[in-house]
């Protein structure tokens, strides 16, 4: 394997010590590149640019050909997972995705197939093999997945949704039912993680958007416990290096302190939780990544600034802070914005690393 030239990312999940906060953002391959809209035109679909894997490898390096950014990530969806499980994912333009064959019953949610990942989702891992090629060694490569709750409210929904009333009615109705749902996405989601490491992720991510949604007893059921089988199987070395595993439950607030005990190695903060207040909770037993406010991209080079000196501010001194939004960068932002971020990460953070 070629010899990794920026290993920031990994020391400072990690928690050893760096020269500077390193940063990647969510969604950095995505559509406010003029770029990827051209690739994404070319594939034809947003699942093509997905199933193809020289185009989900120029995606995914699109963003560091502009900016000096800390990592790449996978282009891909967390709903590869529920696709491959037979539900037939589609996307609405304007709708977002759906599935043709939501779990609306107990006896769908029993007859759910457990998908052969290899087979099913092997065009993921040839994106993996050819993304790493092509870095050669200049930032590591992140891998990720949805949480099981989180894909199972677009399995049950069928869709998007906002009071997702369905999953909710599972969980006080059928709870049992929702905890097999959860068993078996659990179990797809560690072989799909793993098969990602051995194609040659460094670091995985685990995307829990909606979990934050229930109140925290059925937290802890649904979408905690399942996230802790996911980290209990995954691989958690190779090459003799470590891979870093980061929990992100958007909206977790005081739930932070049970996600740092599954035995992750980093949890992602959105920006309605301090990054100070964040500490307090999970007592430096983890590394914080985080957690700028997407919207301030939209404002002026000078508001920009400030947001990223008080959230490294917000951090403090010391290791264990990776740089990010608190979510996925929005379609909207002017490029040139994300390079003020960037730029402002390299030139104040070296300060908290003396």
């Amino acid at each position: 394997m070629t010899e990794l030239k920026n290993d920031l990312l990994l020391r400072a999940l990690m928690k050893e010590p760096v020269p500077r906060t390193p940063l990647w953002i969510m969604r950095q391959a995505g559509r406010y590149l003029p770029e990827y809209r051209a690739t994404r035109e070319q594939a034809g679909d947003f699942m093509s640019l997905c199933r193809n894997p020289d185009l989900a490898c120029e995606v995914t390096l699109q963003p560091l050909r502009r900016y000096a950014l800390d990592a790449a990530i996978l282009f891909s969806d967390i709903l590869t997972v529920p696709d491959a499980m037979g539900l037939g994912l589609y996307f609405v333009t304007g709708e977002g995705p759906k599935f043709r064959d939501p779990l609306q019953t107990v006896d769908a949610i029993r007859n759910l197939r457990v998908p052969d990942v290899e087979k099913e989702l092997g065009y993921v891992f040839d994106a993996v093999r050819t993304i790493r090629r092509e870095l050669n060694g200049e930032v590591p490569l992140i891998g990720f997945a949805g949480s099981p709750f989180t894909c199972g409210t677009y399995m049950v929904e069928g869709g998007s949704s906002r009071e997702f009333p369905t999953i909710k009615g599972l969980a006080a109705d059928a709870p049992e039912a929702l905890d097999e749902l959860m068993d078996k996405v659990a179990d797809t989601t560690t072989e799909y993680l793993n098969a990602q490491i051995e194609a040659g992720a460094q670091a995985v991510q685990i995307f829990d958007t909606w979990g934050a949604a229930l109140e925290p007893d059925n937290f802890r059921r649904f979408s905690l416990a399942s996230m802790q089988k996911i980290v209990d199987g995954l691989i958690r070395e190779k090459d003799g290096r470590r891979i870093p595993v980061i929990l992100f439950t958007k909206g977790a607030g005081p739930l932070l302190k049970d996600l740092a005990d599954t035995g992750c190695d980093a949890l992602g903060v959105d920006w309605t939780t301090d990054l100070e207040q964040a500490r307090e909770y999970v007592q430096d037993k983890v590394a914080l990544q985080g957690n700028l406010d997407p919207a301030t991209l939209r404002e002026s080079p000078e508001v920009i600034r400030e947001g990223v000196a008080r959230t490294l501010a917000s951090y403090g001194n010391g290791p264990g802070h990776v740089f990010n939004l608190g979510h996925g960068i929005t379609p909207d932002i002017d490029p040139d914005n994300l390079g003020v971020l960037v730029d402002a990460v390299h030139e104040m953070s070296p300060q908290y690393h003396t």
